[in-house]
């Protein structure tokens, strides 16, 4: 079913969403589907509905232990290295910026980029050296690190997070084909699926 949307909401501070983006270009072109990329701050939409700012520092010793195993296990599935940065929990809200105020055309490789500088070689997104480094890398202008800090910038985040918002985005990664949601970058089957014309008897 060649045409379709796959639309990718997700914040540079989420080691699933860096799971995901390995996976979902891949995705997207196997099934003809234009892949949109949505970036927003997932910090603003946890205290919206209520959920904690770094979820798992709330889960039990046993479960974070084992979360993060499963993490690494993705990574080796995907091919991806996976760093633990330093500067946990990042700080996001530049990239995001960043991302949002570059063409559309120049999203997917800057995307990899950031993600990759986050949570393949544990950088500080924060850092305006590391973005202009991933701006070079992505053969975007350098010149958007410098304009993360306008009027423009701040008012397109606030709109990407409060869309979030409005479409019930639960966390990230979350996809959408039509109007099926899918939360997590372990539910690519179900999207890859649903861009096939699946349809469930729920949802």
């Amino acid at each position: 079913m060649a045409g379709r949307r796959l639309e990718f909401f997700f914040d540079f501070s989420s080691p699933f969403g860096y799971l995901a983006s390995a996976a979902v270009n891949d995705v997207a072109t196997r099934h003809g589907a234009e892949l949109v990329y949505k970036p927003f701050l997932l910090g603003a939409l946890f205290k919206t509905i209520g959920t904690p700012l770094v979820p798992i520092e709330g889960m039990s010793e046993s479960k974070r232990r084992y979360t993060l195993i499963d993490m690494q296990r993705w990574a080796d599935l995907r091919g991806v290295p996976l760093a633990w940065p330093e500067a946990f929990p990042l700080r996001t809200v530049k990239p995001l910026r960043m991302t949002l105020l570059a063409p559309e055309a120049q999203r997917p490789p800057l995307v990899a980029e950031l993600m990759a500088a986050c949570w393949a070689r544990g950088l500080d997104p924060d850092d305006d050296a590391v973005l202009r480094e991933c701006a070079r890398a992505a053969g975007a202008d350098e010149g958007l690190v410098e304009a993360t800090r306008s009027d423009e910038a701040k008012a397109a985040l606030r709109s990407a997070t409060d869309e979030a918002v409005t479409r019930e985005v639960p966390g990230v990664p979350t996809f959408f084909v039509d109007d099926l949601l899918f939360w997590g970058q372990d539910r690519l089957d179900f999207v890859e699926q649903a861009l096939d014309g699946f349809r469930p008897v729920k949802g």
